[in-house]
């Protein structure tokens, strides 16, 4: 039986200052103190940040690590706390210390899987995670620090909180355990598996979403002391998101929208409602908005590199791509911002992007969002946080089809739809959750597929669509491989500096070897 008054305590952290970590750390052992706590638990390398990479190897920064968490714990043990900062197994306590970034099912799975160990075992666990202040280049450490006794929550920290958060709770494992539901798992495979079925859930999930990459950019302007932000807004769908985020991202920081310099950049191929809807979106939202034509940029550009206009090839694509992705930078630098990424996963997966162009950013905020999801997600925050007139702009966008529009239409019209040249959006991300998160073979994925899809597709255009989803998935991975830094928000990353450190001269013969023989 164990009896004991208990604090989890997550301080905000600077990565690899040992100073200000150990004064942040004092300041919330004497609030354990003044508490009267018996035991404190911290993340671990509190001292440093868990997210030091390398330098956490550095002679200079571990040995400087060691003597705070030594002067720290004489400092405790004067108070008459033990303190912990690894995961351990005491007598009736489990103690759980992670540094792990956010995603939008881990937090909820982790309270259900605790209190279901807890009533079990009849013990009293304590998770501690890793908040404020560690790196986001590829995920968001949100905090959340959760203590459970017997089944029962006794309390809970304050995620995506921009400071430190300590929780206490009085712990008597004596007590009779609560009652837990038995814990389900769906195993019919679902065409959308990136989207729940359920409303109410898929309204969690888009909550979710929208604070963790907030709280991505949030953390990332303020080491960067950054007060304004370029974005280039072209009226379709990642734009518009990565705008939104900014958006809330400015309003927690309480710096004036007006600071958001939204660009939209008119060219061979931009269409009469795509133009529209970006003015009217920039308007809605209270941006600086500018407008900015390529078209005789990149026509000189035509002419000096000796390309004939009426070619439309991938250099009369790639052109102006590059041309935008330019012109933001070079603003960023005039107005002493950064430039906001708009590039999706699915498009990452897929590298339908421009080497050297779109798949460039300071920082990426939806490359952890794929394109069936974000759907949802603007649909979502058009009827909640962006009700009203800007609303009705969002969902607009919704609606219109997925396009580059580097290609001319007809008349004002979208002359390019991107499902029609690599196909539905709804079977790469099928094919991308099966396969990296479930690391299914191409046989495995199609019969899969052919279930979840039985009536909406043919077996030979799911065949044929999953061939062109391994070619291009092997092979561009070289554009994953310089992608822009930004934050995972699910199960399923593709950053090659943690989750996906594919090389870009593998070989698909053998996953579509496997295919052709089906």
């Amino acid at each position: 039986m164990v009896k004991m008054k208990l604090a989890a305590a997550t301080p905000r952290v600077w990565l690899a200052d040992v100073r200000k970590n150990y004064q942040e750390a004092v300041g919330l052992l004497e609030k354990a103190a003044a508490h009267g706590a018996e035991m404190i638990v911290f993340p671990p390398h509190f001292l440093t940040g868990a997210t030091c990479g390398v330098l956490a190897k550095q002679k200079l920064l571990a040995e400087a690590e060691q003597k705070a968490l030594e002067d720290l714990k004489r400092l405790a043990s004067d108070k008459g706390i033990e303190l912990v900062s690894e995961s351990c197994s005491l007598e009736g306590l489990e103690v759980i210390c992670l540094a792990v970034p956010e995603m939008v099912t881990r937090y909820r799975k982790v309270k259900e899987q605790l209190a279901l160990k807890s009533a079990q075992e009849r013990l009293a666990y304590v998770y501690c995670p890793s908040g404020y202040g560690e790196s986001t280049a590829d995920g968001v450490y949100a905090g959340g620090s959760l203590i459970y006794c017997n089944g029962r929550l006794l309390a809970a920290g304050e995620r995506f909180k921009r400071g430190s958060t300590i929780v206490f709770a009085d712990i008597d494992t004596s007590v009779e355990p609560a009652e837990t539901p038995v814990l389900q798992q769906d195993s019919v495979p679902r065409p959308h598996p990136f989207i729940p079925a359920d409303k109410v859930e898929l309204a969690h999930r888009c909550d979710d979403i929208l604070q963790i990459q907030t709280a991505g950019l949030v953390s990332r302007m303020e080491f960067i002391k950054a007060k304004s932000a370029v974005l280039g807004i072209s009226g379709g769908l990642d734009s518009t998101l990565a705008l939104l985020v900014t958006c809330l991202a400015f309003d927690q920081l309480e710096i004036p929208r007006s600071n958001i310099i939204a660009v939209t950049m008119p060219g061979m191929g931009t269409s009469n409602r795509t133009k529209g809807n970006a003015l009217a979106l920039m308007e809605a939202l209270g941006v600086t908005s500018r407008e900015i034509s390529i078209v005789a940029a990149v026509e000189q550009h035509f002419k000096d590199i000796g390309h004939d206009p009426s070619v439309r090839n991938v250099t009369y694509e790639n052109a102006q791509a590059r041309e935008r992705t330019q012109i933001l930078l070079d603003l960023a630098n005039e107005h002493g911002a950064f430039v906001v990424g708009t590039g999706d996963l699915s498009e990452i997966a897929l590298g339908w992007c421009t080497f050297n162009g779109d798949h460039i950013s300071n920082y990426g905020v939806n490359c952890g969002v794929p394109k069936t999801l974000m759907r949802e997600i603007v649909s979502h925050a058009a009827r909640t946080r962006f009700a009203g007139a800007c609303g009705d702009i969002l969902l607009d966008i919704v609606d219109t089809p997925v396009s580059p529009e580097l290609i001319p239409g007809t008349d004002g019209e979208i002359g390019q739809k991107t499902e029609e040249v690599v196909g539905p959006y709804e079977l790469h991300d099928f094919f991308l959750y099966h396969m990296v998160r479930q690391g299914r073979t191409p046989k495995e994925i199609y019969d899969q597929a052919l279930k979840a899809f039985d009536g909406l597709y043919e077996a030979a255009a799911i065949k044929a669509c999953l061939r062109t989803f391994i070619r291009r998935f092997f092979g561009q991975q070289f554009k994953r491989s310089c992608s822009p830094e930004g934050p995972c928000v699910g199960s399923v990353s593709l950053s090659p500096r943690s989750s996906w450190p594919m090389p870009s001269d593998a070989s698909s013969a053998l996953w579509l070897e496997e295919l052709d023989n089906l």
